[in-house]
């Protein structure tokens, strides 16, 4: 079945109970159903691979133990056993956990619930999603991968939840050109549901053929979500991926002062779209030095992405317009971004990328810490030719970065790109809004003049419909004689 179908028949059946209450909860529900179903398929894995396998899940909560049977427990045997399951994973004694597994699986029953009401229908969205999701026979998880990335953009039209999701030509992209190579430690502060790291992984397809290459892997994919939904979302999404026990920090990037992180804390590739339009609490803002503090939420994330790269660095990130421009505070942040780091190009993406979510205008930022700034490379993305703008049934594509793939590699001033030195940003007072570029100049005339010049156009125009209706006249005159 086409991922569209499977998702449409799972959201047909718990359309019904009486428990689910919107998009998000339906996600929501499927999603710890998957996650369980994911990572009692990985333990199986480790259960005949490793000799230090130790059980994580009991057995009688194990997926393969109370799912797979089609013909398994149902009606109100099977909420009794789920909230009985729910009550146990959430008590999991992790006191012996080495490889922190009965750890994760304690944090994801933590957060999440059980809406369903109907033991049956519950027990056809159980079958339904063994029907249609073998992990043991799916081609590097991709059928599971396009399931998941249905239900997020269900997920993107579920009112504010879209904020968690950037569409993956986006992530995609900035991957690609950030390139980080296998053994780079790759952070998302703000991971959301996971789709940068995701795209990371993505991006080492063919590059892991070894155990070590597979170790390297599982230890340098990081990424800090504070919600407990996208957490969930994330965690899924990586497992199914093939990340053991993805580091995902349920947490929140800005609690922490930029002044304690160590070594250990630094990256050497950040990739990410940090909520922004928001605001933080006061206290929040003090982890960053007195001088960048600010409450919006954009700009604090790129003051601690700056303080987490390490020198050499690499980051790619999404930020609105209002960054380019903005004074005051955010003046003082660009001027550190450009001293501290070498702001080599912006992207400014067309509008609606993000629709149906926010129609806020946003760029591409990509910088390297280490070195100053002399110069910002900008290229304005164009609304793609047949489009007005960019909708749920309509959204941007892979295909439409290929214009800034053919200029990214041979850099020429276009009428869509330009090169601004630095001293040119300063001079601005660290404007960094050169995305727009010169266009046509609209002349503002005086009034009178302006009344005048109305006033002969519009007697030149009427003097073209007389000559046009007399030619039709004359036509029409003919065609009777004929």
């Amino acid at each position: 079945m086409a991922v569209s179908g499977t998702t449409k028949a799972l959201k047909d059946i718990m359309r019904i109970d009486a428990g689910i209450n919107g998009d998000a909860q339906y996600i929501e529900q499927i999603t710890w159903m998957l996650f369980l179903k994911a990572f009692d398929f990985k333990e199986q894995e480790w259960e005949t691979t490793e000799d230090d396998y130790y059980e994580i899940v009991p057995e009688k909560y194990r997926w393969r133990t109370w799912a797979e049977d089609p013909e398994g427990v149902t009606g109100e045997g099977l909420i009794s056993h789920i909230n009985e399951m729910f009550s146990s994973l959430r008590k999991l004694d992790i006191s012996e956990d080495p490889k922190h597994r009965k750890w994760l699986i304690r944090s994801i029953m933590e957060g999440v619930n059980n809406f369903m009401k109907s033991g049956t229908l519950l027990r056809q969205v159980i079958n339904k999603i063994n029907a249609d999701i073998d992990f043991y026979n799916m081609p590097s998880g991709h059928l599971f991968n396009g399931i998941y990335e249905s239900m997020l953009k269900d997920l993107q039209s579920a009112g504010k939840s879209g904020e968690f999701y950037t569409p993956r030509p986006v992530t995609h992209f900035i991957v690609e050109k950030v390139d980080p190579k296998l053994g780079d430690t790759v952070l998302d502060p703000a991971c959301g549901t996971g789709g940068f790291l995701t795209s990371v992984i993505d991006h080492y397809e063919g590059s892991i053929n070894t155990t070590e290459d597979y170790r390297k892997l599982q230890q340098t994919i990081r990424g800090i979500e504070k919600k407990p939904f996208p957490y969930l979302l994330c965690v899924t999404n990586l497992i199914s991926r093939g990340i053991d026990v993805p580091d995902i920090l349920h947490g929140n990037t800005l609690r922490k002062s930029t002044t304690e992180y160590t070594a250990k804390d630094k990256v050497d590739i950040i990739v990410t779209n940090p909520p922004f339009g928001g605001a933080e609490e006061k206290a929040i803002s003090q982890s960053v030095p007195l001088e960048l503090r600010n409450t919006e939420t954009a700009d604090l994330f790129l003051v601690h992405m700056m303080a987490l790269l390490n020198d050499g660095g690499r980051c790619g990130v999404v930020l609105p317009d209002g960054f380019l421009f903005g004074t005051g505070v955010k003046a003082a942040i660009k001027k550190k971004l450009l001293e501290d780091n070498n702001l080599h190009t912006i992207i400014r993406l067309p509008k609606d990328v993000f629709a149906p979510y926010t129609n806020i205008n946003t760029n591409l930022l990509f910088f390297t810490k280490g070195k100053p700034t002399k110069g910002v490379w900008y290229y304005r993305l164009e609304m793609p030719a047949g489009y007005k703008h960019f909708s749920k049934t309509r959204p941007m594509t892979e295909a439409h970065f290929d214009p800034v793939r053919t200029w990214w590699d041979n850099r020429t001033e276009s009428e869509v790109s330009r090169f601004v030195p630095v001293e040119d940003i300063i001079a601005a007072d660290y404007n960094l809004d050169f995305c727009g570029f010169p266009h046509d100049t609209v002349e503002i005339l005086p009034p009178e003049e302006f009344i005048a010049q109305y006033l002969n156009e519009k007697a030149t125009i009427s003097t073209r419909i007389e000559n046009v209706l007399t030619r039709i006249s004359a036509a029409l005159e003919q065609g009777e004689v004929l």
